[in-house]
């Protein structure tokens, strides 16, 4: 059985019958050692005074320490040398949360202490009493001289110290953890309690083993041996009250990790590599510690970690003050992924061993929060990565059916244009058409157009020309003849003349008779020749008559300036109702480009300093204003 021994050297010949430890005045005179063994049971009988108001009181603050301890032994947060806490540490806790909650019975209190530090405002130290000096030359602790302590807890009895002082950030941060858990535990519990008041209340789960062989992806072990089993003894108390070192000082620091922690329990094994240099001795005088840490891949450089430095910083530091160092005394250290730990590490923990372990290892990787987190982003950036496919798709259909669209609109702005060119050719032909048109009602007398059509109609289906076989030749004859000498009035009015007649004739015949279906003579058609008439066949549509020559195109002295006058150029002048100052930049967004101005010098990087200007980013975009102007800065830009 291990106990603690404590030995103390007073400055006196002989002990008194009446000797009280608790009287400052057995301080006078001892050196630092004493002072240490003295103050424990100093401390024990102070705080016992401090929670003895009442016998029911006294109790209640036995069963509490008892459960907190055996909580913390649980949970691996016992060891005050490895960096967490220690049984004054928790006396002076617990009695903290009396002073707080006097009338509080056992379980209010103990969920009071979670609730207290768990919402503790470290580095705010923990003190019963405030620290006074009993003027024996002592060192006392004041708030001005722990300036990097993380988690004081002040001793009651003079000379005021931290008790913990070992405790680092990264303790301080498995603390608090656990300080989480528990409340988290006991007030379900107390809930469940206020429900129903009959109903039994499971404690097991506040008091279960600590799953820290599974709760890290990376491990270190680091085993203590020696060459005898009493210089293992002593060399292994050197090296454990060292090892919080180790990992707050070294690992800790030197590492881009985001959580360490040192299991206070040791196993009572070699864990080493096969290669290592050991003896059969060595491995038999021998235990073993374990680290766990979390990676901090943010801080990453590389792939791998390199300890070997922070692990020969620890050797030529700590463990070199030693004495005597004896060969044979070493730290084996060796790495292990959570896989890879042996079976003994299991053992008592799980009653499935390994096993059992990796399938307590799923299921809380499964139930913690942060994985689930990244789950949930995972499979929202899956979505977003869908989202984005079939945006994509339909921008790319969308662009489709806009290049369609376009090309369609293209293509009837392009027929739209040929129309009006069409239209403009037609206009420009119907002027040349109607100008002949009116020359043409000139030369024929009083007739409208719609009657020169008819008759025009009538010629080509021959209803004009008499079917008679005693036609005058010569009268054909003179009129060409009259035509031919250029009495085109004379020519003219015959041929009317002649035409009357022939209708007359025509319908003194046979009015069911169709002349178009008879055939004409040569000389009838040598007739129309001679009259000047484009002899044609009844399914072209040529017009007849062509080869007349009107009045207006006879040769005459003022022709050539009528026909300079008539078909002389226009000037068109056009003129916009808004004038243009300059050119306007466009960017490919449509933007207008800001090509700057005395005020304003656009630049889409510092390319050094410009006197009278400032380089920022404004209203105008990026660049170089001139000093003492206003300058806004649009709320949705950040630098």
């Amino acid at each position: 059985i291990n106990i603690d021994l404590l030995f103390a050297r007073l400055n006196t010949n002989t002990v008194p019958s009446d000797f009280d430890i608790d009287n400052d005045a057995v301080l006078d005179g001892v050196d630092s050692a004493t002072e240490k063994s003295i103050n424990g049971p100093r401390v024990t009988n102070l705080v016992a005074a401090f929670v003895n108001g009442t016998p029911e009181r006294y109790q209640t603050f036995l069963t509490v320490v008892r459960c907190v301890r055996k909580w913390a032994k649980a949970r691996g947060l016992y060891s005050n040398k490895m960096g967490y806490w220690g049984g004054v540490n928790i006396n002076i806790a617990v009695a903290q949360c009396l002073q707080l909650y006097p009338n509080a019975c056992p379980a209010s209190l103990l969920r009071k202490f979670f609730l207290v530090f768990k919402t503790w405002r470290w580095p705010q130290p923990v003190m019963l009493t405030k620290p006074h000096d009993a003027g024996y030359g002592l060192p006392v602790w004041s708030q001005q001289t722990a300036l990097r302590q993380v988690a004081p807890m002040i001793t009651p009895a003079y000379p005021a110290m931290n008790s913990t002082l070992a405790v680092s950030r990264q303790t301080l941060q498995i603390l608090q953890e656990e300080f989480n858990r528990g409340h988290e535990i006991v007030d379900s519990l107390w809930k469940q309690y206020q429900r129903d008041s009959l109903s039994d209340l499971d404690w097991k789960s506040l008091f279960a083993g600590s799953d820290f062989f599974i709760s890290y992806p990376n491990y270190l072990s680091v085993c203590i041996v020696g060459p005898t089993q009493l210089d293992a003894q002593a060399w292994a108390g050197f090296v454990e009250s060292r090892l919080r070192k180790l990992v707050s000082d070294q690992l800790a620091r030197s590492l881009p990790l985001k959580k360490i922690q040192l299991w206070p329990k040791k196993v009572e094994a070699c864990i080493a590599d096969q290669a290592a240099l050991l003896t059969a001795a060595q491995r038999q005088n021998s235990l073993t510690y374990f680290v766990g840490f979390h990676v901090d891949k943010l801080r990453m450089r590389g792939d791998q970690l390199n300890a070997e430095i922070a692990l020969q910083h620890f050797r030529d530091w700590e463990l070199n003050r030693f004495q005597p160092l004896i060969p044979g005394m070493d730290v084996v250290v060796k790495n292990f992924k959570v896989k890879e730990l042996p079976l003994i590490c299991f053992e008592g923990i799980y009653e499935g061993g390994k096993q059992e372990a990796m399938k307590r290892r799923r299921q809380l990787r499964n139930v913690d929060p942060i994985r689930q987190e990244k789950r949930r982003l995972a499979r929202l950036e899956e979505l977003k990565a869908k989202m984005a496919e079939i945006q994509k798709k339909k921008e790319e259909q969308q662009d489709k059916k806009r290049k369609r669209a376009e090309i369609e609109e293209e293509e009837k702005l392009s027929e739209a244009v040929e129309e009006v060119e069409a239209i403009k050719k037609e206009e420009e032909t119907n002027v040349e058409t109607n100008l002949l048109e009116s020359a043409l009602d000139t030369v024929n007398d009083g007739k409208t157009r719609e009657e020169a059509a008819a008759d025009r109609e009538k010629l080509l289906a021959g209803e004009l020309i008499a079917a008679d076989e005693n036609d005058n030749d010569d009268e054909s004859d003179d009129e060409a003849a009259l035509y031919a000498a250029g009495d085109i009035r004379d020519f003219h009015t015959k041929v009317q003349k002649k035409l009357v007649t022939s209708q007359a004739t025509t319908k003194r015949e046979e009015g069911s008779r169709d002349i178009r279906s008879l055939p004409v003579s040569d000389a009838q058609l040598e007739v129309l020749r001679k009259l000047g008439c484009n002899v044609v066949s009844d399914d072209e549509s040529k017009q007849l008559g062509a080869d007349l020559l009107p009045p207006w195109r006879l040769p005459s002295p003022h022709a050539a300036e009528e026909a300079d006058s008539l078909f002389a150029p226009r000037t068109v002048s056009i003129k916009f109702a808004h004038g243009f100052d300059g050119l306007t930049e466009l960017d490919f967004n449509g933007h207008v480009v800001d090509k700057g101005d005395e005020d304003f010098q656009p630049s889409t990087g510092w390319t050094g300093r410009k006197a009278g200007f400032e380089f920022k980013l404004g209203e105008r975009g990026l660049g170089y204003y001139r000093t003492g102007k206003k300058v806004v800065v649009p709320s949705n830009t950040a630098y």
